[in-house]
């Protein structure tokens, strides 16, 4: 019986890894988008995960939800929130927060998401003797000016307006900060990149058809209790967003870390519904609309804060073909 049983298992996985194949040879001819997402499980020690989806919805772990990347820097050693963007000679940048309390964001590179550059660094705050923290760094590509733009949020006590916020959160009060590089070498002065008046986390661009940029973020305020995301646009990125921002886009619960990808026609955000433990989405044709899918959307056990992005089919197959 356990004979048959194996057989029969073996018989399923490789009808599975046969379907698969086909499918993917089909979306390399037809050169058509799949999707990937980064990452990260429980505190995030033990580092970069991916997920792939062919159509924006169903999500599934890559090399058998084992990470691809371990933390060295950093106080904490962690890799949370994992940010990754393909620049225009097909490199992959990553930048994460490396602890609750650093100064710095971790930063690798990768041609093919398997094998990684010594991990560095960025010392964003360190100028900054009264910075509490470097949270949820996010990277974005524009194509106008040809640079890469790492936005993160950062509490400075006395800096901003002050907000109320309750006890577990008392001195919290972010502000998004950027700085700018051609090569992850040598960076712009970090600046103050939004300041809406409140306290703002998780902010996250992206370019929509028409050229305009999108930029979805958390309302952070704790007292009363906001915790939703919103979005702002602007045509210039270079002249910064509107601080008037829009009503909630999310529902009538906690989410925060939004992930904004282009599928077909939709603009999906995706997001971590932290208090349920478990992921949504929301997607729109036009920025204005939106329709909650969470019903819809499906992600690995344990997702939690991190980036969709698209790549090209051979880069997924690539990684399917890592060992099972």
């Amino acid at each position: 019986m356990l004979v048959f049983i194996h057989l029969y298992l073996a018989k399923m996985k490789k009808q599975f890894l046969v379907t698969l194949f086909v499918l993917l040879t089909y979306l390399v001819k037809a050169q058509s988008p799949v999707y990937l997402f980064s990452y990260f499980v429980d505190n995030g020690a033990d580092g970069l995960h991916l997920a792939y989806s062919l159509d924006g919805l169903k999500w599934e772990p890559l090399n058998q939800g084992k990470p691809f990347l371990t933390p060295t820097v950093g106080k904490d050693r962690l890799m949370r929130d994992p940010s990754i963007c393909q620049g225009p000679d097909g490199t992959f940048h990553l930048v994460w927060t490396t602890g609750w309390w650093d100064k710095i964001i971790g930063y690798s590179s990768s041609k093919d998401l398997k094998q990684w550059t010594q991990q560095k660094a960025i010392p964003v705050m360190v100028d900054e003797p009264d910075a509490k923290n470097v949270w949820a760094p996010e990277l974005f590509y524009d194509n106008a000016t040809k640079e890469y733009y790492i936005i993160w949020a950062t509490t400075i006590p006395g800096r901003h307006k002050e907000v109320p916020t309750s006890a577990s959160e008392k001195g919290l009060n972010h502000r998004m900060y950027s700085v700018t590089t051609k090569d992850f070498k040598t960076f712009s002065k970090t600046k103050l990149f939004f300041d809406p008046e409140f306290s703002v986390i998780d902010a996250a661009i992206i370019q929509q058809a028409n050229k305009q940029y999108m930029m979805v973020l958390k309302n952070e305020n704790s007292n009363p209790p906001e915790k939703n995301i919103r979005i702002t646009a602007t045509k210039n990125l270079a002249k910064g967003f509107p601080t008037t921002v829009s009503k909630p886009i999310t529902g009538d619960y906690w989410a925060e870390g939004p992930a904004p990808l282009q599928v077909g026609e939709y603009i999906y955000v995706y997001f971590d519904k932290y208090r349920d433990h478990k992921y949504g989405a929301v997607r729109s044709n036009d920025g204005i609309n939106w329709e909650d899918v969470s019903d819809l959307v499906s992600f690995p056990k344990g997702v939690r804060h991190g980036t969709a992005f698209t790549v090209n089919p051979t880069v997924l197959s690539n990684l399917l073909a890592l060992k099972r």
